[in-house]
């Protein structure tokens, strides 16, 4: 017989969901890190173009690692918190090249398909599992990040 939690959901599901949300998690936080590292670093001639931008991304990864860890609690588990952990369970590698803007450009591109990618793995488990509040925001993120890769590729196609 299933057990559900206070949300409805079984709690098999939740454990599944709530596990890939960690390794997101992960993935964001090292995103994060990679941002601010570029932004604090970057040199040359696009300084001015992208100090702001990588701010603006680094701002808006901040929110989702909250939204993402508060997920993980409704869904009646625990986020991680220790970037020893998230070293382990990122995709994303720490980035030395931050920098020079190419390679920071590309970096940030990299790190979208990574976790666009992951998101979308958790589209289709939340979906199964008939858990819109993972799904919605899954699908909130995609749209945004899709927009965000069209805009980082166009400024490397100079």
């Amino acid at each position: 017989m299933k057990q559900y939690t206070n949300i409805g959901l079984s709690k098999d599901d939740c454990k599944a969901i709530a596990s890939k949300l960690n390794a997101l998690l992960a993935n964001y936080s090292i995103f994060y890190q990679n941002t601010r590292g570029a932004h604090w670093n970057i040199t040359g001639d696009q300084f001015f173009t992208l100090h702001p931008k990588f701010e603006e991304l680094y701002n808006s990864l901040v929110l989702k690692i909250d939204e993402i860890a508060e997920r993980i609690l409704t869904l009646d588990s625990t986020p991680l918190h220790n970037y020893s952990d998230y070293l382990v369970l990122s995709t994303i590698k720490e980035s030395k090249e931050v920098s020079d803007p190419q390679k920071a450009v590309e970096n940030i591109l990299s790190s979208f398909k990574v976790v666009i990618e992951l998101q979308r793995e958790l589209l289709d488990l939340s979906e199964k599992a008939g858990d819109e509040g993972t799904n919605s925001k899954m699908s909130e993120y995609i749209t945004e990040q899709e927009k965000d890769v069209w805009m980082y590729s166009a400024y490397l196609r100079k």
